[in-house]
């Protein structure tokens, strides 16, 4: 069962962008590099039963790679301070894995809802992690197929939502800074934030996705 595809060429031009301003095409691909890296990071966490994938993985050593490592480490502090809000999405969401557009249309409803006040790399974070625990779910339920969806899903939103914040930034290697010479205790401040919000929508999401009566 192939959940996620490989190319070392793909992943090669993704990499040498770093070293001269991305455009939006290349920061949707990087976004969807680190998306596959995520969700395969988590799917082994959680130990879940599936093929052994073969997807767009960052190059040891670059600073695509750099990025997937600081993104997963801020990723482990935010769901650890909350262990059950990126966990069972589907099931908090209450929708159904067998739909494709149910699926599409839940997780950019949620995405929105992050970023309605503004965007940070906390909720960036956050809209990573609630990929991942969605793809978790969608594996665990059979449904391997609807990580493609999700990747996808998250790479349009990013080029409808994030790629101009991103670009003001110098694209996705700004992350870094958010660990380096940076107290733990701030760093959980903005992470704890990015939680909150996240579980406030939950509910208002809920409602938004009820079909009509």
């Amino acid at each position: 069962m192939e959940v996620l595809r490989r190319s070392s060429v793909f992943a090669a031009e993704v990499m040498e962008v770093f070293d001269r301003s991305p455009t939006d095409k290349e920061l949707v691909s990087q976004a969807k590099a680190l998306c596959r890296d995520y969700i395969n990071s988590r799917l082994i966490q959680a130990g879940v039963s599936w093929s052994k994938p073969e997807y767009n993985t960052p190059v040891p050593g670059g600073k695509l790679a750099e990025v997937s490592t600081i993104l997963l480490r801020l990723g482990d502090e935010l769901e650890y301070i909350r262990p059950n809000v990126y966990r069972n999405i589907a099931r908090q969401l209450n929708i159904s894995l067998h739909s494709e557009s149910v699926v599409s249309d839940a997780f950019l409803a949620v995405a929105a809802q992050i970023f309605t006040a503004g965007i940070t790399w906390g909720k960036v974070v956050s809209l990573y992690a609630v990929a991942a625990g969605l793809a978790v779910d969608c594996v665990r339920h059979a449904q391997p197929a609807m990580v493609h969806t999700i990747v996808d899903c998250l790479g349009e939103f990013v080029r409808k939502t994030l790629v101009t914040w991103l670009k003001r930034r110098g694209g996705w290697a700004d992350i870094t800074k958010c660990v380096v010479n940076t107290d733990p205790s701030l760093r959980s401040h903005w992470l704890v934030a990015a939680v909150c919000s996240f579980g406030h929508f939950l509910k208002a999401i809920f409602f938004v996705l009820l079909p009509e009566r």
